[in-house]
């Protein structure tokens, strides 16, 4: 009997620290970062969608903290193009992010209004609006006892907005990719509320220097301000080498050091990559974080083109 009780407890308490640490990842990383989001800045601003002036077609790979169980994994895949000479973009973001036992899957379609102001100012306006498949399957935990957690199967909508000026030589924007604050778990749930959509906030930030023909600076920056958490920063400079080499140095507050490399195969098709070395505490358990981006740009005359460097 006693040793009945000592087993009790102890599942107890498996289950209680087991709930801790993914209510601690959770909240911590509300929505998935990148490190090469400057090259897939649709992700965070709905507002870019179309600035580039033709079709793009962007995928990133993500496995975050190797070497950890149950680290984050995330995949993403978009595309974005202006409407012909209306002012408007459309683009469609798909994404699949893993962490622990939970699983989403996001689609959201992002619309953009540009207005010239000036001779090369151009602001835009973004919406965007989608949803998200959340699953939970608590038998890829590590909890004594799984089969005492409902398994989460909820469809969670997205509406978000963004703000996104840019000039040939810098931009800026400012967005929240979604209003709606939802529980992910029902409050008469075992593990209540430890979960929660919050708000989001995004600013972001780069100038590009022209040092001579060849080579080109561009610092960047990414401030993300999350409801009932600590800022986070992310700062990074890239260099671009006669219009073919990239690279860079980022580094995340309290969290990473990065590099970043990126090759310009064609007109139309760059490959970049970057590696995280963590700096939190989770470095004892990791051996850091693998980065990889595609981006193809379906251009209709590439013989006077440039390579934009955001």
């Amino acid at each position: 009997m006693f040793k009945s009780l000592d087993q009790m407890k102890l599942n107890s308490i498996l289950i209680f620290v087991f709930s801790i640490c993914v209510a601690s990842l959770v909240q911590a990383q509300q929505d998935p970062q990148y490190t090469q989001y400057m090259y897939n800045t649709m992700s965070v601003n709905p507002a870019y969608a179309g600035s580039r002036g033709h079709a793009v077609f962007t995928a990133i790979g993500r496995t975050q903290w190797v070497g950890f169980d149950g680290a984050p994994n995330t995949q993403n895949l978009s595309y974005d193009t202006p409407l012909g000479y209306s002012g408007l973009g459309l683009g469609i973001n798909l994404m699949n992010d893993e962490i622990g036992p939970s699983s989403e899957i996001y689609l959201d379609a992002n619309l953009s209004y540009t207005v010239e102001t000036g001779e090369e100012g151009n602001l835009a306006f973004g919406l965007r609006l989608g949803g998200r498949l959340l699953n939970i399957d608590w038998s890829k935990g590590t909890t004594a006892n799984p089969e005492d957690f409902p398994p989460v199967d909820k469809f969670l909508p997205t509406v978000g907005a963004g703000i996104y000026y840019h000039e040939p030589q810098w931009y800026l924007g400012l967005a929240v990719p979604n209003f709606l604050r939802v529980e992910h778990y029902d409050a008469e749930n075992a593990l209540g509320d430890v979960a929660v959509e919050r708000l989001h906030f995004f600013l972001i930030a780069g100038y590009v220097f022209d040092i001579n023909e060849d080579l080109k600076f561009k610092p960047a920056a990414l401030l993300k301000g999350v409801s009932g958490a600590p800022l986070s920063l992310d700062v990074s400079g890239n260099l671009l080498f006669n219009e073919k080499f990239r690279v860079g140095l980022g580094w995340r507050w309290g969290d990473a050091i990065s590099g970043l490399l990126g090759f310009q195969a064609s007109d139309r098709l760059l490959i970049g990559y970057s590696y995280d070395l963590t700096t939190s505490n989770y470095n004892v358990t990791n051996s850091g974080t693998h980065e990889i981006m595609l981006r193809y740009e379906v251009l209709k005359d590439t013989r006077f083109r440039s390579p934009r460097f955001f």
